[in-house]
């Protein structure tokens, strides 16, 4: 055989079985998150925060708590938060000085804002080594021009959401986004009730959602605003317990987009 062709059927069986060879990679797609609860609570009820996580170890619970105000906090209290974070809760920020970010902007700019409210924030409680990469606005006051900038130092922002509209236009639900809303579970909110609670769990769990929530200081008997009740703690990680959902922290959101 002329050894021109013999090399030519040569080559062309190489690059026809190097080519049937080649099968497509099939990156594994991520799989769907687990319906769950991110509970969070806000400002420096830090005693009561310590005492509540005694009580919701039994359910094997994860919180994260929004820390305000840090400078103003006794060493006892670093101390309390110290040990939320070993457990492993989140310790998050929420303002220095707990201003009304947009309102604040507004009047001074954005520069200001961080300088004033945020950098201080971040440094002295990275000096305490609380770890923070979320952020839950004061008031829950947000606009996107704040979440663009806030965004470049913190994984997730939150800001609230109200109503007690049916749970299929409610905004308290994680729709794979860096910036998240959550609903008040203080007694004194309009939108609370136990009934519009558990319809909200329900919709997380029958459409596998990860609902968020948010109070402030965790009480067996209310006495004023802001107070959240502890049986309502306990309900929401019964029922969390009950139907196989999973307790979330405001930064586990990050990893799941």
């Amino acid at each position: 055989m002329n050894k021109k062709l013999l090399l030519f059927i040569l080559l062309c069986t190489f690059f026809l079985f190097s080519c049937e060879n080649k099968k497509p990679i099939i990156k594994p797609k991520p799989s769907h998150p687990i319906a769950g609860v991110v509970i969070t609570f806000d400002d420096t009820s830090v005693d009561e925060w310590f005492e509540t996580d005694k009580i919701l170890n039994l359910y094997s619970w994860k919180a994260t708590f929004c820390v305000s105000k840090i400078n103003t906090l006794s060493y006892p209290e670093i101390n309390k938060l110290q040990e939320l974070q070993k457990e492993g809760h989140e310790i998050a920020g929420h303002g220095y000085h707990h201003f009304k970010a947009p309102e604040y902007v507004a009047a001074n700019g954005i520069d200001k804002y961080i300088n004033e409210e945020i950098n201080p924030m971040l440094d002295l409680m990275k000096f305490y080594s609380l770890k923070v990469s979320s952020f839950a606005y004061p008031y829950g006051f947000r606009n996107p021009e704040i979440d663009s900038v806030l965004l470049k130092k913190f994984k997730i922002v939150r800001g609230t959401t109200y109503g007690a509209e049916d749970p299929f236009f409610q905004y308290c639900y994680f729709e794979n986004t860096r910036s998240v809303l959550a609903i008040g579970i203080d007694t004194d909110y309009p939108n609370f009730s136990i009934p519009y609670l558990l319809k909200l769990l329900d919709f997380a769990k029958r459409k596998n959602k990860i609902l968020i929530l948010y109070g402030h200081k965790p009480v067996n008997n209310i006495t004023a605003k802001y107070q959240t009740e502890t049986a309502t703690l306990e309900l929401i990680c019964s029922y969390v317990r009950q139907h196989k959902m999973a307790f979330y922290r405001l930064s586990d959101l990050d990893k799941l987009n």
